[in-house]
């Protein structure tokens, strides 16, 4: 899970403040995303990529996965030759990192907002990430900066969540109790 005081208002100005696609760069597909930033991941870690482990990554089989690296190859975006590693061009690389703190950047919006559930985030993330516009990456980015200058502001809307919850199980307890077996 991400905490608020990783993501640096430098990284996020550089990230959103422009986007990828502002440069001529034409949108990949959402599928198309999806292996950009885990390529992206794999990359980080391990130094390069191979489609064993993309396939693996995305729980896709090695034929779909080598068929779009090699799509990914005609747009300029990976580097790839048959049973040798993946690696990013310097475009692939850019768009992966975007892609990458894209995915962050919603993670932590909706921590902030309250979501606890690691797999409701995540799934949530997922569902967002492919159709939201700059501009509203942007509006996301000053909230979360909002937040962080602004503590104070934050716990009150950390209590308020609490206080919420607590009313909505005094709610439920009270529900139960009224409801006849």
């Amino acid at each position: 899970m991400i905490r608020i005081n990783e993501v640096t208002y430098t990284k996020l100005d550089m990230v959103f403040g422009r986007s990828p696609w502002q440069g001529g760069m034409a949108m990949p597909t959402p599928s198309m995303e999806d292996y950009l930033e885990k390529i992206y991941q794999i990359s980080q870690r391990k130094g390069y990529a191979r489609v064993s482990d993309v396939a693996q990554a995305l729980g896709l089989q090695l034929p779909s996965v080598t068929r779009m690296i090699q799509k990914m190859g005609d747009k300029d975006l990976v580097n790839y030759e048959k049973y040798g590693g993946i690696v990013l061009t310097d475009k692939g690389q850019e768009l992966g990192q975007f892609l990458h703190d894209r995915h962050q950047m919603l993670e932590l919006f909706l921590q902030l907002l309250g979501v606890e559930d690691e797999a409701v985030i995540y799934r949530d993330v997922e569902g967002i990430e492919h159709h939201i516009s700059t501009q509203t990456l942007r509006q996301i980015m000053k909230f979360i900066r909002f937040s962080q200058e602004r503590p104070e502001w934050l716990e009150e809307y950390r209590a308020f969540l609490a206080a919420e919850k607590r009313a909505e199980e005094n709610q439920e307890s009270t529900l139960a109790q009224e409801t006849p077996e």
